[in-house]
């Protein structure tokens, strides 16, 4: 099916069904109860899900499959926020054009700094791409301020000539973005009980996309091409050394790595017309190597859980403050209640990191595969228990004689 095999064709069917019922799974418990602060089906944090998760699949492209770490991505992130707010600004709000435009523009920008940063390999390459990440952030924000906005950021106004469309609407505010008339933020709120569920247009044009994108890494990984580029990672010197050319292929890698995370950008500004220099900086480019590694580097579904793991962990664990733990530990007596809170009080809130950095030590220490090889262990051990249960049914009803 789609030109893949069997356990290909799932994983692909397994991802889309979790992508486009996550208005449900990630509402599983009611609005008004106390738990409620763990829901993320609300838009902007399911289309964050998806967006970083195109982000991180087309890191893995370079990464998990050549082994070279680039610690400048952010670059492409931003390049192609930037281009797609000037298309919004210069032709019209239509999401196609602009996200399209934010792919080419990111390609071209890789493929100058692939050029030359892959002259090098190893640490050396992680940093020049680092050195061109933050020549690209502070380009951006200081000295082209003219096409960027400088440290205000580049956002729509109603001064723009959009000549495909229109500078301002009948009651004079600035457009919304769309598909071809069909609104970004348009959201249909369905109600079940004391449950509330949220279907939003440019969450399910992001999920699509992120879908298309995630069938196209599989190809890619299942190809010749993804096959050479194992071979590059496992061995490129001796690659070297038969004589062939291996800098077209990482070259490659790099410059399709640079599109996924041009239209990540691209779909970040689409979902919301503003681009920054600090979708630039080098935090970024690291926060796409946690995802990365976190979810395991080098498989398919991998750098997905790791972007929706560590999303999740920002804005859901990032908003619980003292009044929500003096809350929840309210039936404790009040000492005992006020030194829960002071233990946990540093893990959540503005301390989320504290919590996201200990969680990504267990796991690179206990799981060198990511949370990929934490559910690949969770799966041999059921089958374990299976085959010894099996076993021992077998032994009852057939007893040695």
């Amino acid at each position: 099916m789609f030109g893949l095999d069997k356990k290909d064709t799932s994983m692909l069917i397994i991802v889309a069904i979790l992508t486009l019922f996550a208005p449900f799974i990630l509402n599983p418990f009611p609005t008004e109860s106390a738990m409620a602060q763990f829901n993320a089906g609300y838009p902007d944090l399911m289309q964050r899900f998806v967006i970083f998760g195109i982000f991180a699949i087309g890191f893995n492209i370079l990464f998990g499959l050549t082994g070279y770490l680039s610690f400048g991505h952010a670059a492409f992130l931003g390049v192609g926020s930037y281009s797609a707010v000037w298309m919004f600004k210069l032709i019209g709000m239509n999401v196609i054009p602009a996200i399209m435009l934010s792919v080419i523009v990111a390609g071209l920008f890789a493929l100058l700094i692939g050029f030359v940063s892959l002259r090098r390999s190893g640490i050396y390459f992680s940093i020049l791409t680092l050195a061109f990440a933050q020549m690209s952030f502070n380009l951006a924000y200081s000295v082209l301020t003219p096409i960027t906005n400088g440290e205000t950021g580049l956002q729509l106004t109603l001064e723009d000539p959009r000549v495909l469309g229109v500078s301002a609407t009948a009651d004079g505010s600035i457009p919304v973005t769309n598909l071809f008339g069909l609104e970004m933020r348009s959201t249909f709120e369905l109600a079940l009980g004391p449950w509330a569920f949220q279907f939003n247009a440019g969450y399910y044009l992001c999920a699509l996309i992120m879908l298309a994108a995630f069938y196209l890494a599989i190809r890619i990984f299942r190809s010749p091409f993804g096959m050479m580029l194992r071979a590059v990672k496992s061995n490129q010197q001796r690659m070297n050394y038969t004589g062939l050319n291996t800098r077209p292929y990482t070259l490659a890698a790099f410059v399709i790595s640079g599109m996924y995370a041009g239209l990540a950008g691209g779909l970040m500004a689409s979902m919301d017309p503003l681009a920054g220099a600090e979708r630039m900086q080098w935090t970024a480019s690291g926060e796409v190597v946690l995802m990365t590694i976190l979810g395991g580097a080098g498989t398919l579904i991998g750098p997905v859980l790791g972007a929706g793991f560590i999303k999740y962990f920002e804005n859901i664990f990032s908003k619980i403050n003292d009044n929500v733990l003096h809350t929840w530990f309210s039936f404790l007596p009040d000492g005992m209640e006020d030194a829960v809170v002071f233990i946990i009080h540093p893990f959540i809130g503005k301390g989320w990191h504290l919590t996201l950095g200990i969680l990504f030590m267990l796991v690179v220490i206990f799981l060198p595969g990511g949370l990929v090889e934490g559910g690949q262990r969770i799966k041999g051990w059921l089958s374990r228990r299976k085959a010894k249960d099996s076993g021992k049914a077998a032994g009852e009803t057939n007893p040695a004689e």
